[in-house]
């Protein structure tokens, strides 16, 4: 007789708490104390046999490498014939053992047999003499009746618990729901009234080893009849160990066993809850002392497993659909308010709190055209950093949804902003007017709590205190800090199809404002202009009497400022029409062009100092038209945005191959939110202004599209204490 691979593997693979996730327990090389297992080739010759066997079934054995005989197992046949018949069925990946009740050496077993690799294994299992069948039958009748009926999952899972408790008689029966990152908690429990309850209890995926979840995908109950037992080797000869993914009887690891040992149990038992392939829960048993659970037993929790889990799986469904429903109806009411409002954030908040229901989120940011809406524990202030970052070509946003967990995820400014946050689901539903829509979900120490505080003592076995649930629920506080629960597929889901109504309905109207802008422009280009040149006239006219000179000038400037208006408001007209603002390049100096310039500001507004440095020449190609209405346009902003009595500094010069012209004035830095929105058209801040008040927020626009016209760049820069705005363009435009 050979001793096999297995019986070796001990000290060839020490099991620690840092390498029990790799442990290899398909293939232990044990089994329980108080089976026996054989194994059997497809010719019948025993391969591979538990250390106990001869002892505890007794009468004669095939010897490794010995073929099975009519005379072996004292010669009973039923024995033989069911070992036999097996070995020529087809073996079915998975297949439940196939079960038959005989009597070895005088005491009635469970024979389960089931094939592995290419052989079959043949188990062994004491079974009461007489065992009321028909009874455990009746009583797993009752409890699928109650799982049939149960109208919620937490309903379901009670009745679980309940009836597994009442067909085993463990002293604690608890439902386990695995998480996204397979940590779980403990959501139902039935328990003796003496022990301290374990309900609500979280615990980390390493207290279930991923290696250990599959094999409870594969092989669905699990009993260790006795803890404290001393596992059996099991022998034989073969290039590869045994594979015992499927015997009911292997052995348990080290680490597991010293789990159980420090939380006191004698036996346990778990019937796994598997949905779509996928290990969703558990219904783990504890007890304080040994206890053998009949086979029959066993396989009525194991159906009623298999009930309970079709039935979560219905109502989870249900309950996504619902789900989208409800988002879906709250998504339409989002839309309908969008293409009715005035504003954009006035007519989106209302809805903040139910979208923040929809998404499982903490907080909501709305943000659009540099302003932002919150809702929730969070601020402007905090909202600001991430929106800045969602903005910038950093962020690793897809086709306008970004989603992430981890507080790694983010620049180190942007996450201390967060504060607790630390989950963001983005969405950029317009690109034109920075529209974002953002859900935060805070920290996971920060949102799951501690069911109860156990004052119990555990002993602690070699391995320490991790292996009680103290301290496996610290290890799983550390290990989820700076991480939210990750968005789910559901979660992207709803907020994908809420990024494409919102898209839609914001492209319908900037399209809708857009058509009435142009309407707008055009009569006001055509109408206007007309009688303004009367009116200008006229005021020449009444300017020439003494009388009425004052009445003229005052005319002639409410005319003039009339014209630049009907003037920018053409050219937004050619802007977004596509033709452009039309340009006629030629050789000028343009030194003589702003001192010209800085001059009839001067003369037209003789309280207002203007300062000018530029050199006595400046030769450039460029519209002198366009860039005395840039000049102009600048100049009148540092009037109307800067501080009162202070001096405007206007500097040309020239910075190697590029012109450079700049507009200094005395004034605040101008705001992140209107930064963000400096060049574009139509800025609410423009509105706002008490010392323009007939401002329309298109002279940056225009201004920066004539710098754009000469190749050039328009910026702005605080230097205190001056707001800076700087034209940049080549000096000789490159050969098209």
């Amino acid at each position: 007789m050979a001793v096999g691979w297995l019986r070796r593997m001990p000290s060839a693979f020490p099991v620690t708490l840092d390498n029990c996730d790799a442990e290899p327990i398909h293939v232990p090389g044990r089994i329980q104390s108080h089976g026996a297992l054989l194994a059997f080739d497809t010719a019948g010759v025993l391969r591979w046999a538990s250390a106990n066997a001869a002892d505890l079934l007794g009468g004669r054995l095939p010897a490794i490498g010995q073929p099975l005989a009519v005379a072996h197992f004292d010669g009973n046949a039923d024995v033989a014939a069911a070992i036999v018949g097996e070995l020529g069925a087809m073996a079915e990946p998975g297949a439940a053992p196939r079960q038959h009740d005989v009597e070895v050496g005088g005491r009635p077993f469970h024979l389960l047999l089931h094939h592995a690799q290419a052989l079959l294994v043949a188990e062994f299992e004491p079974r009461a003499a007489g065992a009321p069948v028909g009874a455990f039958a009746i009583q797993a009748h009752r409890g699928l009746d109650r799982l049939r009926r149960g109208r919620s999952v937490e309903e379901l899972l009670e009745v679980a618990v309940q009836e597994v408790r009442r067909l085993t008689g463990f002293d604690r029966v608890m439902a386990y729901r695995f998480r996204h990152d397979a940590s779980g908690d403990i959501v139902a429990e039935e328990r003796d009234p003496a022990l301290e309850p374990f309900l609500h209890r979280r615990y980390p995926a390493a207290d279930i080893p991923a290696q250990a979840r599959r094999l409870y995908v594969q092989n669905t109950l699990r009993l260790i009849a006795d803890v404290r037992s001393q596992p059996v080797a099991v022998v034989g000869a073969g290039p590869e160990p045994l594979d015992m993914t499927h015997c009911v009887l292997r052995s348990v690891s080290p680490v597991h066993i010293e789990y159980l040992c420090n939380l006191q149990v004698g036996a346990s038992m778990s019937v796994s809850v598997v949905i779509g392939g996928v290990l969703w829960g558990m219904i783990a048993c504890h007890h304080g002392s040994a206890r053998q659970v009949p086979y029959e037993v066993r396989m009525s929790c194991d159906v009623l497993a298999q009930v309970l889990a079709a039935r979560v799986q219905s109502l989870l469904a249900a309950q996504h659909a619902q789900r989208l429903g409800a988002a879906a109806t709250l998504r339409s009411r989002m839309v309908e308010r969008l293409l009715v409002g005035d504003d954009v954030l006035s007519a989106l908040s209302p809805s903040a709190g139910e979208l923040a229901q929809a998404l499982e989120a903490e907080a909501i940011l709305m943000a659009e055209g540099g302003r932002i809406a919150v809702h929730g524990a969070v601020d402007e202030e905090q909202a600001r950093p991430l929106l800045q970052w969602l903005e910038s070509a950093a962020a690793p946003r897809e086709a306008g949804l970004l989603a992430l967990h981890a507080r790694s995820d983010f620049p180190a400014d942007v996450a201390a902003a967060l504060g607790n946050f630390c989950g963001v689901l983005a969405l950029r539903y317009d690109e034109v007017a920075a529209g974002w829509l953002v859900a935060l979900r805070r920290e996971q120490v920060e949102t799951i709590a501690w069911g109860g505080r156990p004052e119990k003592h555990y002993v602690n076995g070699p391995l320490g205190p991790r292996l009680t649930p103290r301290g496996s629920f610290a290890e799983w506080r550390e290990t989820v800090r700076d991480t939210a629960v990750p968005w789910s597929a559901a979660d992207i889901e709803i907020g994908r199809h809420l990024l494409d109504e919102l898209g839609r309905a914001s492209a319908a109207r900037h399209a809708e404002l857009g058509r009435a802008r142009n309407q707008m422009l055009a009569v006001l280009g055509h109408d206007l202009r007309t009688p303004l040149q009367t009116i200008s006239v006229t005021s020449h006219i009444l300017g020439r009497d003494a009388g009425t000179a004052k009445m003229g000038q005052r005319l002639q400037n409410a005319t003039g400022r009339m014209q630049r208006l009907v003037g920018e408001v053409l050219d937004m007209s050619r802007l977004q029409s596509g033709l452009g603002l039309g340009f006629v390049l030629r050789e000028i100096d343009v030194a003589q062009l702003v001192e010209s310039l800085v001059d009839e500001v001067r003369a037209t507004y003789t309280g207002l100092a203007v300062v000018l440095h530029a050199p006595p020449a400046l030769h450039a190609e460029a519209d002198p038209d366009r860039v005395a209405q840039l000049l102009g346009n600048l100049l009148s902003n540092a009037r109307h945005h800067g501080a009162a009595g202070q001096a405007i500094v206007v500097e040309l010069g020239r910075e190697g191959e590029d012109a450079v012209l700049a507009v200094a004035n005395p004034a605040p830095p101008i705001a992140p939110e209107t930064v963000a929105q400096l060049f574009s058209p139509y800025k609410r801040q423009s509105m706002a202004n008490a010392r323009n008040k007939g401002g329309l927020g298109l002279g940056l626009y225009i201004a920066q599209e004539i710098a754009r016209g000469h190749g050039g760049t328009l910026d702005y820069a605080w230097r205190e204490p001056d707001v800076v705005f700087t034209l940049r363009w080549p000096l000789k435009q490159p050969v098209a």
